[in-house]
């Protein structure tokens, strides 16, 4: 065994070592609050993608999608003829293209009442509120109102939450953060969003 050889072992023990010490101390089991937030790309996707996961073991899962729910979804398109996926979407398009806080705002508490009955459901093992943080930034729905029930959904239940600038209270209650950072989007270069890529 070469010197890089025995440096690369030792490196690895080392690293296996503070891995297991880790996982001996993660030892309480129950759901989570993930926020998936930030001005970058990638936050629906990734709360689809955790979806799947619950999906593909059998558990109940509920999507509300705010904001984007009347826009063509791959992810939803693919997902819901399986029986333990249940969607809800909220009945208008994007909120800058309807500009009336009136309708939108009925729109908005109308499928927030679909979140309240999931966030309430002990059988459903996942919750995603897609772009909720906008509902909250508008004015739509109320920090209290929201962060009420998540405290009070059952406690194996999971819920993630994504949109840009997430309230500082549910980044505070929230077991993981995840901030989608912005390095470059093709978008802002004239990139049309591709279907089955971007949507």
């Amino acid at each position: 065994m070469t010197d890089r050889d025995t440096r690369h072992q030792k490196a690895m023990q080392k690293l296996k070592a503070h891995v297991d010490e880790r996982v001996a101390k993660a030892t309480e089991q129950r759901g989570q609050l993930l926020v998936f937030t930030g001005n970058g790309k990638g936050k629906t996707t990734a709360a689809w993608g955790t979806v799947t996961r619950a999906l593909g073991y059998g558990h109940r899962v509920g999507v509300v999608q705010f904001i984007k729910g009347m826009w063509e979804c791959g992810e939803r398109e693919r997902l819901t003829d399986d029986p333990n996926l249940e969607v809800a979407i909220m009945a208008t398009g994007f909120t800058w293209e309807t500009q009336n806080r009136e309708a939108d705002t009925a729109a908005c508490r109308e499928v927030w009442r679909e979140a309240q009955r999931l966030l309430a459901d002990p059988d459903v093992f996942l919750v995603v509120l897609d772009e909720i943080t906008y509902m909250l930034k508008f004015g739509y729905l109320d920090i209290d109102t929201v962060t009420r029930a998540l405290a009070n959904r059952p406690r194996e239940q999971t819920v993630i939450i994504t949109g840009r600038n997430a309230h500082r209270e549910l980044l505070a209650m929230a077991d993981t953060v995840t901030e989608m950072q912005e390095v470059r989007h093709g978008f802002n270069n004239g990139l049309e969003a591709r279907r089955g890529i971007d949507y």
